[in-house]
Parts: structure tokens; C-alpha cells; sequence
């Protein structure tokens, strides 16, 4: 099987383009492992759709699968320009999210970054944290300072807090217009970046007062920086890079 390895601020998947496999969360748990594979925070799937111009599914480092990636389907737009199924900067792609629109930005013809627009969020307040979705789920906590908090220690209890499991952000205000967001994600554990977790942040920031609407908000995670911005009607738009990091072939 060929794939390519890809990351958006070292949040990595393996892309594969082709059918989704029988044995599809088996083999993320496979290729994911960082000793024994590849190593990735999961495998993410690329095909034809009936209803956009491709579809993506998403399979994190224990199998489970996802229902939308915002660094995923920034490398995903990538993929498909850079392998020539589309010459198109503009596309739609089907996740199990719903549809999402995104626009690729070349410099001298080559992708390096990519806009999504990730929809609106729904939001339930908390006393010291909210829960958001925006097609996954997200406990976004506001704590006073982020690099003290032991994600490995926090992230599990709270990600099974929540039934079904949860991703968890700590995110920390740093100026009205940037915040610092260290994450735990369901079914991968600590990554350095989760795009859906920066939108989640951002929206629960707006939300409080925090951070103002219709303005871009820079969400500085461990992996680099991704632009946010949370506009007054709630819809939700994401900037950020997507690079390659290398393409493989491996015997199943």
C-alpha cells in the first residue's frame, strides 16, 4: 500500500486515496504505532464523493474513527492538487461532519497553506469550561496558565468525563487576540496541533468575551500557529499550513 505522510503543525496522518478498507481501524492501530509503523496520529482516507468533490474519512491512532479534522483536510486539499486530482483551489469535501468548503493558497505553484470553512459551532457553558462540536466533540477548559497543566495526567479522566469520549483543550488567554491551546485528543492522546480544537477554542473565547468576533484570532499550540476567525452570525473559518513529510510504500 502507498501513502503519503502529511502534517498541519506536526499533527500527522498517513493519506491513502482509494477505498476504505474492511480492516480499517486495525490498520490505523498498525501504521499509527510510532515504533512498529510509520507512526501517525491516524490514517485518513481520500476518495470520489456523490455529493462534493471528494470525500475524506478519518481513523485516529486507536482505530476509532472521527468525524472531521481541520489539519487533516487543510493536507487533504494538498494531496489531491499536488497528486493531480484536481486543479481546482476551491473544493468541497464530504466528511462524516457534512460538507466542507476549502480554498488552497499556492506560492509559485505550490500549496502551503489552506482556509476551511468549518461551519458554526453548538456550545453548551460551563462554569469553567464549555463543551463544543463542530461535527466531534471538544471540552475546552480556560486555564490560567497552559504549560502547567500535565495534559498526560488530565487529558485521560477528562476525555471519558464526557460519554463517548471527548477531545480536551487547555487554553490559555494571552492578549485578545491570541491564545495559547495545548490539547489531548480523543483516541490519539497528545498531538501538537488539532484544527477542529483551535475553531472549538476560539468559538468558546468569543462566546465568553474573551476574544472578539469577525476578527482573526492566532491559537498558538505546540506544533506552530493557526489563524481563527468566529464570525457574528457563528460561522467558524481556519487558516493554516499543510506540508508533506515524505511518501511510502508498505507490505500489509
Amino acid at each position: 500500500m502507498r501513502f503519503t505522510k502529511m502534517q498541519g503543525l506536526g499533527n500527522d496522518y498517513l493519506y491513502i486515496y482509494g477505498p476504505v478498507p474492511e480492516d480499517a481501524e486495525a490498520l490505523s492501530r498498525r501504521l499509527s504505532d510510532r515504533h512498529f509503523g510509520p507512526g501517525a496520529d491516524g490514517l485518513i482516507f481520500m476518495g470520489p464523493s456523490e455529493q462534493a468533490d471528494f470525500s475524506m474519512r478519518i481513523f485516529n491512532a486507536d482505530g476509532s474513527e472521527a468525524g472531521m479534522c481541520g489539519n487533516g483536510i487543510r493536507c487533504v486539499g494538498k494531496y489531491l492538487y499536488d497528486h493531480g486530482y484536481t486543479r481546482k483551489h476551491m473544493l468541497v469535501i464530504e466528511t462524516r461532519a457534512g460538507l466542507r468548503q476549502l480554498t488552497l493558497h499556492d506560492e509559485a505553484g505550490k500549496i502551503v497553506s489552506a482556509s476551511v470553512e468549518m461551519g458554526n459551532a453548538t456550545i453548551v457553558p460551563g462554569r469553567t469550561g464549555d463543551l463544543v462540536d463542530l461535527g466531534n466533540p471538544h471540552l475546552v477548559l480556560f486555564v490560567p496558565y497552559a504549560e502547567a497543566v500535565d495534559i498526560t495526567k488530565e487529558g485521560p479522566k477528562l476525555e471519558h468525563a464526557v460519554p463517548g469520549g471527548t477531545n480536551v483543550e487547555f487554553v490559555q488567554v494571552l492578549t485578545p487576540n491570541r491564545l495559547r491551546m495545548r490539547v489531548w485528543e480523543r483516541g490519539s492522546g497528545v498531538t501538537l496541533a488539532c484544527g477542529t480544537g483551535a475553531c472549538a477554542s476560539a468559538a468558546a473565547a468569543v462566546r465568553r468575551g474573551l476574544c472578539p468576533a469577525d476578527t482573526p484570532i492566532e491559537l498558538v499550540l505546540d506544533g506552530g500557529s493557526l489563524f481563527i476567525t468566529v464570525r457574528a452570525d457563528g460561522s467558524i473559518q481556519m487558516e493554516g499550513p499543510a506540508e508533506t513529510v515524505y511518501e511510502g510504500e508498505i507490505k500489509l
